[in-house]
């Protein structure tokens, strides 16, 4: 084994965490090495986030072509070419993955390829490499998980191979109505295939308001998007034609592929960690509200830290670390004020506490309003429904943020500023929103919260 090179940061993993972490203690002056086993960008870029919404907007043209008669336009829908959706999806990640390299050149940082493993004293070995870091940031991301008895392969398939599926499936079963699953539904029902959602737990995005799943549920009917909720899988057999999952109630379906899709696990294992002294908790790594962990000057971001999964998240999360390195006084972000959004059709998105988790807290003194899309100028020309629902306490803040309807993620960063600075109903309600937008849904919920609805009763 070599001799070991210093630096003030040594990064394990570069993912969103991982070289958020880098880029930031690299702009403050610190010498920094980037470890990853992989490509830089990790799942987020090439198999996650970046893949699957462009896959996501290849469905949305075919939905617009098929509906283009409907407002005047004469075009029909004669195919989707897997190859070429395929080379449009890829040319999108090289070019993001091209810039992010010219980021991290242009930054200084040390690029190591290999797969890094932590040991005592702040030291990280790769192959026969050794790297010391002043400090050390543990971002190694997360793996998607799988369910015990179902083998992967063939035509069962996790989100990464599905992604790169070469052919448009005829029909697919999906074991998971999170977000994972909810989006891949809405692609493939959008490619013309039948899609059948299964879920363990009473609604699809369980995580979320139940008035937002409800708002989902119901177009996904409307769309013919089956969901067997309240369902376990206990069992799938594939054969060369097809393959059948068995169900918790006795029957089954036969479909051209399943999609395991039951969330991720984070990716810890192997590192060494434990044995540096990194304690663990059900492989997630054990941090403190400063996100350091129990070995002295070793630090853990991203979706290996218990919490929202999200790779905005990770971002927020590297960039506090590298700050908190550097000696500053970085104010940490609670996972309440993290936007959380599924790029279904239609989308769902949402910040803060639902209107369950807030009556757990603070009871009767709840408020909510809920704002139908329905009512929305612009909604209803673009020719998507929804909701726009608000969380408040009775005379105090806004509490939490669900909106569901096509492109309502581009609104709730409004609703993060909103629930993060703990605007009340009446602060926002003068400040009228340009006509027609999407965004007038929000503003007519804060205005009905503050008591003066404009276009409500």
């Amino acid at each position: 084994m070599t001799s070991g090179r210093e630096f003030d940061v040594v990064v394990i993993g570069g993912g969103s965490g991982g070289y958020a972490a880098a880029l930031r203690a690299a702009e403050l002056g610190k010498t920094v090495a980037l470890i990853e086993k992989d490509l830089l960008g990790g799942t987020c870029l090439h198999r996650g986030c970046i893949p699957t919404k462009a896959l996501l907007h290849t469905a949305e043209i075919a939905d617009h072509v098929r509906e283009a008669a409907a407002v005047g336009v004469d075009a029909a829908l004669t195919g989707i070419d897997p190859a070429r959706m395929s080379a449009y999806r890829e040319g999108i990640v090289a070019k993001k993955f091209a810039g992010l390299k010219s980021l991290i050149a242009a930054r200084g940082i040390t690029v190591v390829a290999g797969e890094g493993r932590l040991t005592s004293e702040r030291t990280v070995t790769v192959g026969d490499e050794v790297y010391r870091g002043g400090d050390v940031v543990i971002a190694t991301g997360s793996h998607t998980r799988t369910i015990p008895g179902i083998e992967v392969g063939g035509r069962v398939l996790t989100s990464e191979s599905a992604i790169a599926l070469d052919r448009i499936p005829t029909s697919a079963v999906i074991l998971g109505g999170g977000v994972i699953g909810v989006e891949f539904a809405s692609v493939w029902r959008s490619f013309g295939a039948e899609v059948t959602i299964v879920e363990a737990l009473d609604h699809l995005l369980p995580a979320e308001d139940v008035s937002s799943s409800k708002a989902l549920e119901r177009a996904y009917r409307r769309r013919g998007i089956h969901s067997r909720l309240g369902m376990r899988c206990e069992g799938v057999s594939q054969t060369d034609a097809d393959v059948t999952v068995s169900l918790s109630d006795g029957s089954t379906i036969v479909a051209d592929v399943v999609l395991v899709a039951v969330g991720r696990a984070p990716s810890t294992s192997g590192l060494g960690l434990e044995e540096a002294g990194v304690e663990l908790d059900r492989g997630f790594v054990r941090v403190d509200d400063r996100l350091q962990t129990t070995a002295g000057r070793v630090w853990a971001v991203g979706d290996i830290v218990p919490g929202l999964q999200l790779a905005h998240r990770g971002f927020q999360q590297g960039i506090f670390v590298a700050e908190q390195i550097a000696g500053l006084s970085p104010v940490p972000v609670p996972e309440s004020t993290i936007p959380r959004v599924a790029y279904s059709h239609p989308e769902v998105a949402s910040v803060g506490l639902t209107e369950a988790q807030a009556r757990e807290i603070h009871g009767d003194v709840v408020r909510t309003v809920e704002y139908n899309l329905a009512g929305n100028g612009k909604s209803e020309i673009l020719g998507t429904g929804g909701i726009a629902k608000v969380v408040r306490t009775e005379g105090g803040p806004i509490l939490g943020v669900h909106l569901v309807g096509d492109r309502v993620g581009e609104l709730i960063t409004e609703g993060q500023l909103a629930v993060g600075w703990e605007a009340h109903p009446e602060d926002l309600a003068p400040f009228i929103h340009a006509h027609p937008t999407q965004s007038e849904a929000l503003g007519e919920a804060f205005l009905a919260l503050a008591g003066k609805p404009l276009h409500t009763i």
